[in-house]
């Protein structure tokens, strides 16, 4: 799309310039817009020319600050250190928000090529649950590379195994993660335990109640 296509006007009004029926895009009715003054509507207004409009005393400005992106990068990264409790928390749902946590969609100054997100340690994983019967119904598939070395485990199968509610949590948040070196490093910043305990006191973690997440 080309640059000049729209010419923005003041506070949020846009129009138009090069289509000779113009049509007001958006406008957020302000104090300072009324205090200017009103404006027509242009939406259905034929025959209108290149910088021509019907709107009264209202000049053609821009906001500079309106357009410019602000992207995270090494140096103004701000991670933090977080605790979130699993217990009786749906599996799915919960690795959902663990993986959103880990990549930093929570913050407003989300980059998607950048590790913005936070250092998440839950607790209690071995008390996630499953609905209905997916404890033993759902399959997870591997390969051992050779010919005819599928293998296939239940999630019941995988928790029963040693360190299985960490493998479990881990391969769930993996597949909600990018499948880049990217995804790679932030799963590095996930701390899963069976337990209520944690080794990581001296990063003085902050708990954070998981259902307030959307």
């Amino acid at each position: 799309m080309r640059a000049d296509y729209y010419q923005p006007l003041h506070k949020g009004l846009v129009i138009n310039v090069l289509n000779p029926r113009v049509r007001v895009l958006r406008y957020s009715v302000t104090a300072e817009n009324k205090r200017l003054g009103s404006f027509r509507d242009v939406g259905m207004t034929e025959g209108l020319r290149r910088n021509e409009c019907l709107i009264n005393d209202l000049k053609f400005r821009m906001d500079t600050l309106s357009y410019k992106t602000v992207s995270a990068n090494k140096a103004t990264v701000n991670k933090e250190w977080v605790v979130v409790d699993a217990k009786d928390q749906v599996l799915g749902r919960f690795a959902v928000k663990v993986a959103k946590l880990l990549r930093g969609k929570y913050k407003t100054n989300f980059t998607p090529h950048v590790d913005c997100g936070d250092n998440v340690i839950v607790l209690n994983a071995d008390k996630v649950v499953l609905t209905g019967k997916k404890w033993t119904d759902r399959v997870y598939l591997r390969y051992t590379g050779y010919p005819g070395g599928q293998r296939e485990t239940t999630p019941a199968q995988l928790m029963a195994k040693p360190n299985g509610a960490e493998r479990l949590m881990r391969k769930v948040v993996k597949g909600m993660l990018p499948k880049t070196k990217l995804g790679d490093k932030l799963l590095d910043n996930l701390y899963v335990y069976a337990g209520s305990e944690h080794k990581h006191e001296a990063q003085q973690p902050k708990a954070i109640d998981i259902n307030s997440l959307s």
